[in-house]
């Protein structure tokens, strides 16, 4: 009888700190999304070798102006001729 006693006295423990724990929840605001930081859009160009579209800033150009993606592709375009 004694254990039935003890029993009950620890479900109704649980029960009192399980119902705390959930208004505590409901208490709290709920945590806002947060967005990642996002830059200014940046203007893109094309590589007259490959194709490839980049940032305007990343580029490398040549003495004519045209714009490719690495001195790899413009040294192979002047090879080209």
């Amino acid at each position: 009888m004694k254990y039935l006693l003890v029993l009950a006295v620890v479900f109704i423990a649980i029960w009192f700190w399980r119902k705390g724990r959930q208004e505590e929840l409901r208490s709290r605001p709920p945590p806002q999304p947060t967005r990642p930081a996002v830059g200014a859009p940046k203007e893109m160009v094309r590589c007259a070798h490959c194709g490839l579209h980049l940032p305007a800033t990343d580029a490398v150009r040549d003495s004519a102006g045209r714009i490719y993606c690495s001195a790899a592709h413009r040294q192979a375009a002047e090879a080209q001729g």
